[in-house]
């Protein structure tokens, strides 16, 4: 992609994401993170129904009438976006490509956050952290996160999750919301997902393409891996091997949500020609 083909498809971008965003996902992205706690605002004079815990006891008795603490909700969050830009991300078959897919729904989560004030923040990776975006505030910086997913290089290397977490762990102290992207084609350590999601609130979300689950009849054809560059033979005229294919894809894809929810995270599949807003809709709600 050359940069008027990026300004284009963010603008593209920008257009569909921010109606949609207005129109279902913003209010109950404020409704499901309402902040980290309760700070300090001011003190006013008692009023009936007034949380008589809150009471101000020291001016009560310079003033001698009640006045209470008001405190109000600490809504500035930290979202973080953590991107997989290995080979097999840049890959689709039908409506668009994954990183595509991707940079829209990062767009839909950008703008929620920044129509809350909170700060967007963008970790790409590969088989090492490649790419980091410090988290921000405002529209700007949202597209500028769009911007940058889509014109990275997608490198033909596997994707490390373990070294995107441990960044994470080493870098963000204080509690994010981490949504993760990647088709989940390689492993990671059960551990390192274990100690982030104690810390983060961790969203893990598989983008898939239908190819990547099912292997038409095509006749015998040679399969190259986008990320290793291993070439293999196969006969996708064999009911037999197809089906096994599609099994096998099931197994990991059920292992690895698993796993997230083991740790106390959250997991959803979206293949690319879904709507995600409906996903992340009753996520948010949950």
């Amino acid at each position: 992609m050359n940069i008027q083909d990026i300004v284009k498809k963010v603008k593209q971008i920008e257009i569909r994401t921010r109606k949609k965003t207005e129109a279902s996902l913003m209010g109950q992205y404020h409704s499901a993170f309402k902040g980290q706690g309760m700070t300090f605002s001011e003190v006013r004079q008692y009023q009936f129904g007034d949380d008589t815990r809150r009471m101000d006891w020291n001016k009560t008795a310079r003033f001698r009438e009640p006045f209470v603490k008001v405190m109000e909700e600490e809504r500035e969050l930290t979202m973080m976006l953590v991107v997989d830009v290995s080979a097999s991300m840049d890959y689709g078959t039908r409506t668009q490509l994954k990183r595509e897919y991707v940079a829209e729904i990062c767009a839909s989560l950008g703008f929620s956050a920044a129509g809350n004030n909170d700060k967007i923040g963008l970790i790409l990776y590969a088989d090492k952290v490649l790419k980091v975006v410090p988290p921000q505030k405002g529209r700007k910086h949202v597209l500028s996160i769009i911007s940058n997913i889509l014109s990275a290089d997608y490198v033909p290397a596997k994707s490390n999750l373990d070294v995107a977490f441990n960044y994470m762990m080493s870098v963000f102290k204080r509690k994010s919301l981490v949504f993760l992207f990647s088709d989940f084609e390689d492993e990671f350590d059960q551990k390192i997902l274990n100690v982030t999601a104690r810390k983060h609130q961790v969203l893990g979300l598989r983008v898939f393409d239908e190819k990547d689950m099912e292997i038409p009849d095509i006749g015998y054809a040679l399969f190259r891996d986008a990320e290793t560059g291993q070439q293999v033979w196969a006969n996708t005229s064999s009911a037999r091997w197809r089906y096994d294919f599609a099994e096998q894809q099931k197994r990991k894809m059920r292992q690895t949500k698993e796993e997230f929810e083991n740790s106390s995270a959250h997991f959803l599949d979206i293949k690319t020609s879904d709507d995600y807003s409906k996903f992340l809709y009753q996520y948010f709600k949950k």
